[in-house]
């Protein structure tokens, strides 16, 4: 009879379809299971492929690739611990997200996803088959379990599990990150192993893709709720867990316990993770963005440094006649602070040069706001000449407030490879700017101390496109109009709804016709990390041209 059992979980972070890269994290943490003598190397759900594959996934040239790929990392880890991996498997013409057993240089047998998500940023039923429920496996002579994520959401699939002989629960996971998502997940795993009256062992993906963040924290808990490891959020780690047969069943013994980050610092982190990792994976070693001398191009500078260090990021200020001399002594003041490179880049002459090449066209119309965004469009044509020409990916620094009204000149500001803070309303960015300006961690790129200035967190914000212009004459206050689309947009509230909470009714619906005529604008717009139930994107999938307005 066996009465130890050590189960290796990799927490890591792959490459959506650099199979090869994959494999080869696959085998470094084989060969550290196999160094700790572990019985069984658990990887996340889809790891092969990286997560979410997407419509890549019904490609069937793809999906062979994939499967070959499981097969040679069988091959090739035949003398040591078996492996759990993730990756799609096309049978008979079905394609399902299996979970497949390798032992003795085999595929062993294959799990298949029975529950498919089809809710926020999924979309499996488009792409997969629901598979039976499975029952359990044999690895070194226990009985183990896999529900594969979404299955462990569902008490069906690990009642069946323990019905049929199940002895240890795992659950590989591509569960990304959203505000309050660990204790929901926790919540849900707790249920299972209360019900069950097994352990269970929690495993979740790491690392940005596109706008979703995988924040790991990965755990493994015994019946009754008991905690007995937790792994790092937003971190790799490979963590050998053992357990022991007892009387009553099997049992985790405790092992790590890294402590959870909460709240501001959560976000900050994620949207470091989210930046690094996309610029990473596509291929850049370097940003450069506009910087204005305004909070939100302040906020993503020092995002960007603490993700890829100031050495790779370059901040380019583009004073037109409007802008202020404050501006531009914070927009240095920042670059300074945050030890990164700074061009100033003059465009009042390039703005006379147009003007003058469509004075004869708009001769007799007032002038208005096809000027002001003529600046806005010129300095998003001088920052992707400079991103062309250096090899740096530009980025985006338009605010979720900004983003859903669109306030924001499409070609212009909007110009850009990726939006760190397309996610982080305005009233967050002041408070995550105060935030960063009082903390600092191990891993953050950047410096510690006041990186923003207080003067750019306390001054009325501005796109200076014209004289003694402030974004409060087109747009409430930021506190109210933040929370009416918080209301909106999180919370599909009607109009009478954000009424009764306080608003004035007409405010908020010119608030509801600006998110909606902004439509085609976020259709256009960079990605952006995912931080809330609602991120525009997948989260939330409205049409372009729209004709239907609340009436309430």
């Amino acid at each position: 009879m066996t009465y130890g059992f050590k189960l290796t979980m990799a927490q890591l972070n792959p490459r959506v379809g650099d199979l090869d890269h994959n494999r080869g994290l696959a085998i470094h943490a084989w060969q550290a299971a196999r160094a700790e003598e572990s019985d069984f190397l658990l990887l996340p759900e889809m790891f092969m492929t990286g997560y979410q594959v997407q419509d890549l996934v019904l490609k069937p040239a793809f999906t062979r690739d994939a499967m070959s790929s499981v097969e040679a990392l069988a091959a090739g880890t035949v003398d040591g611990p078996a492996i759990g991996i993730g990756a799609p498997l096309l049978d008979d013409g079905k394609l399902y997200n299996g979970f497949h057993i390798l032992i003795g240089g085999k595929i062993h047998c294959s799990v298949l996803k029975h529950h498919l998500p089809n809710t926020d940023v999924f979309d499996e039923q488009r792409h997969y088959t629901p598979g039976p429920i499975c029952g359990p496996y044999e690895v070194a002579g226990v009985r183990l379990g896999t529900p594969i994520c979404e299955d462990a959401w569902h008490p069906d699939v690990c009642e069946t599990l323990v019905e049929t002989g199940a002895e240890i629960l795992l659950v590989p996971n591509g569960s990304p990150y959203r505000r309050g998502k660990h204790d929901e997940r926790l919540g849900h795993m707790v249920a299972r192993v209360v019900e069950t009256g097994l352990p269970l062992g929690y495993l979740n993906l790491v690392g940005g893709q596109d706008d979703q963040v995988f924040d790991g924290g990965s755990f493994v808990l015994n019946p009754g709720g008991e905690l007995c490891v937790q792994l790092p959020q937003l971190e790799e780690a490979i963590v050998t867990v053992d357990f022991r047969r007892t009387e009553v069943g099997w049992r985790a013994e405790a092992g790590e316990r890294a402590g959870l980050i909460e709240g501001r610092e959560l976000d900050y982190r994620v949207m470091v993770v989210a930046l690094r990792d996309y610029v990473r994976k596509s291929g850049f070693g370097k940003v450069l963005l506009g910087l204005s001398g305004g909070v939100d191009s302040a906020l993503v500078a020092t995002i960007a440094t603490d993700a890829l260090g100031p050495d790779n990021v370059r901040c380019v200020l583009l004073p037109s006649e409007f802008t202020s001399n404050a501006s531009r002594a914070d927009a240095l003041a920042v670059a300074e602070r945050l030890g990164c490179r700074i061009d100033v880049v003059p465009i009042a002459g390039g703005v006379n040069v147009i003007n003058d090449t469509l004075a004869g066209l708009f001769a007799g119309r007032q002038t208005d706001i096809t000027e002001e965004n003529i600046q806005s469009r010129l300095r998003g044509l001088l920052l992707m000449a400079m991103s062309n020409k250096f090899g740096e990916m530009l980025l985006s620094t338009g605010n979720k407030s900004e983003v859903a009204v669109g306030y924001a000149t499409i070609y212009g500001d909007m110009a850009g490879g990726y939006n760190p803070i397309k996610d982080l309303y305005k009233t967050s960015v002041f408070e995550t700017c105060r935030w960063r300006n009082l903390n600092h961690r191990a891993w953050m790129s950047g410096p510690d101390g006041q990186v923003i200035p207080e003067r750019i967190i306390e001054k009325p914000p501005s796109a200076e496109l014209r004289p003694d212009q402030t974004d409060q004459d087109s747009l409430p206050p930021y506190e109210v109009l933040d929370d009416i689309l918080e209301r909106l947009v999180e919370g599909d509230a009607s109009i009478a709804e954000c009424v009764e909470a306080g608003h004035d009714r007409e405010t908020v619906r010119m608030i509801e016709s600006l998110v909606y005529a902004s439509e085609y604008k976020r259709h256009q717009s960079a990605p952006g990390a995912r931080l809330s139930k609602r991120a525009f994107w997948l989260d939330r999938r409205y049409p372009i041209q729209n004709r239907w307005r609340d009436r309430s």
